[in-house]
């Protein structure tokens, strides 16, 4: 599985992308991969504080509904109202069109690249 070197990731398989002052987030291959089909995005709303570590949303697949971990603290500045539509995306796009929102943080010093996390994922 390839990963995007440009992305940071977290150990419970969440991936952001800096963009300036806003990171954008969504769930890795990986994670897509282990949770099957997504048929349902749950996302914080625009303007709610996330904290690193805590969950922010749920995934809910065929198989289980899983908590979405914030990868940083900040504020929500944008959800993705595609994968709130059509949650596959999720599974056919989770680097690119999945993503799922965008936080205005000032902190990601904590998570992995992307060739630690590859070693995490290979244990």
């Amino acid at each position: 599985m390839s990963l995007p070197a440009n992305l940071r990731y977290t150990e419970e398989h969440e991936w952001i992308e800096d963009r300036d002052e806003l990171v954008r987030i969504g769930i890795t291959q990986h994670a897509a991969d282990a949770l099957g089909d997504i048929v349902f995005v749950q996302l914080p709303e625009v303007g709610e504080q996330i904290e690193a570590g805590k969950p922010c949303g749920e995934l809910e697949s065929t198989k289980s509904v899983s908590d979405l971990f914030a990868p940083v603290t900040g504020e929500v500045v944008a959800i993705n109202e595609s994968v709130v539509d059509d949650p596959a995306l999720v599974n056919s796009e989770p680097y690119g069109e999945g993503w799922l929102l965008e936080v205005r943080t000032s902190d990601t010093s904590a998570l992995l690249t992307a060739e630690q996390y590859a070693a995490v994922i290979a244990e």
